[in-house]
């Protein structure tokens, strides 16, 4: 508790906790409805009240644990269940967050869900919808030529107004031959005008393409929420996550999950990550490194973590240990992450032939105040510049490891 007791919180934070607080007296099996709505609610959020930990955690746990417990799979997992109930429990009775000291755990299996919400393919149905919408503005068009019909009015005086036009151009044709024949007998050639030539401008050269400034800023780092994690089903040391990164919807390689625009990522944690720490947890994402497929799954970003440096002359066995990047508690999703000193615009896709990643991870590392940083004097491109920038989000907060110091991140 000596955490909770050292968080401090906003009113409108306070005013939350305390209606999570009046939600957790009212739970009980037969309040489905209430049950729907926590579960819903908890569909986009690690906490209560989103990321940060407090004692409507613990208020949740205590009504809720009873509840899960006593629920079969279908009932935890199953189409209608409540699995995001399932999650807060779990992380409640297991994070040293809350210092709770548990004796008879909920027990829960992070492999068995039983139910998954059909993905919806963001561009796919982007697509659907503007045919649709073409489709409609053509029948209504169509139906509209149908209806408008010309009066009688109309036609007569379209029909008139076409005998003034003939009538003009009769008077003119008379008028050219008197004037032609008079020139004739003056003994002059009647000359035809000719069109003046238009100056063809030439297209005008395209500027060329602004200097790449060589700067870790073109990796796309970011803040992702693990929406929710599983063993690989072809390779043991891989993870598959569902990741929410900030996408916008029609984004290509992504997919709509619980109301959020995710990304499918392999990593090679299993093993050295417990899978319940990967589950509604912040992390650090690159983004825009090329989409790869890894067993047959196809990969459209990478976690950042932190492992020991491997000394000269050692070979890296990757058997860790491995410690994932912390953004702040309060950080959202989808937000920039950026080393101080090296803001900037990333690319919006690594060119692999450039390697940029290659060139600039050797000098992602970790300072003895566990914070991430990037160390300049190690990248042989940046040609003697030296200093450490921290990793920072826009909001100003510093992203962090537990307990690895002077460690290599990738």
């Amino acid at each position: 508790m000596a955490y909770l007791d050292s968080q401090k919180y906003t009113p409108a934070e306070e005013t939350e906790i305390q209606s999570w607080l009046s939600k957790a007296s009212s739970v009980s099996p037969d309040n489905s409805s209430l049950l729907d709505e926590i579960n819903n609610t908890l569909a986009t959020r690690t906490t209560a009240l989103g990321t940060k930990p407090s004692k409507a955690d613990i208020a949740l746990y205590e009504s809720l644990a009873p509840l899960v417990k006593s629920w079969d799979p279908e009932q935890r997992t199953g189409e209608h269940g409540h699995p995001n109930i399932v999650r807060l429990v779990d992380f409640v009775q297991n994070s040293p967050f809350f210092g709770l000291d548990v004796k008879d755990k909920v027990e829960v299996d992070v492999e068995d869900i039983r139910y998954v919400k059909p993905v919806v393919d963001a561009k796919a149905e982007k697509e659907r919808l503007k045919k649709e919408k073409a489709a409609a503005a053509a029948a209504a068009a169509a139906a509209g030529g149908n209806a408008e019909q010309k009066t009688l009015v109309d036609r007569t005086k379209e029909a008139a107004q076409t005998v003034v036009e003939k009538a003009v151009e009769a008077k003119n044709t008379v008028v050219e031959a008197v004037t032609g024949d008079a020139a004739v007998a003056a003994g002059a050639k009647p000359q035809k005008q000719k069109k003046e030539k238009k100056e063809k401008k030439g297209r005008e050269p395209a500027p060329p393409p602004p200097p790449q400034v060589l700067s870790p800023c073109l990796i796309d780092l970011r803040v992702g929420h693990i929406l929710k994690a599983i063993k690989h089903p072809e390779a043991d040391s891989l993870y598959v996550s569902t990741i929410a990164m900030g996408d916008k919807p029609g984004t290509d390689d992504t997919t709509e999950v619980d109301g959020q625009i995710c990304r499918t990522v392999c990593s090679g944690l299993n093993g050295l990550v417990p899978l319940e720490e990967m589950q509604g947890r912040k992390v650090v994402v690159v983004c825009n490194l090329k989409p790869v497929k890894m067993r047959g799954i196809k990969s459209s970003a990478m976690v950042l973590a932190a492992s020991p440096k491997i000394k000269e002359g050692e070979v890296d066995d990757h058997k860790g240990p491995v410690e994932l990047v912390n953004p702040p508690a309060d950080a959202k999703a989808g937000e920039r992450v950026y080393f101080e000193g090296w803001a900037g615009e990333p690319e919006k896709v690594l060119n692999p032939k450039k390697k940029i990643w290659e060139t600039f991870q050797p000098g992602f590392t970790t300072t003895d105040d566990l914070e991430v940083a990037f160390d300049a004097g190690v990248v042989e491109a940046l040609e003697g510049k030296t200093g450490l920038g921290k990793l920072v989000t826009e909001s100003g907060g510093v992203c962090k490891v537990k307990s690895l110091t002077g460690a290599q991140v990738r």
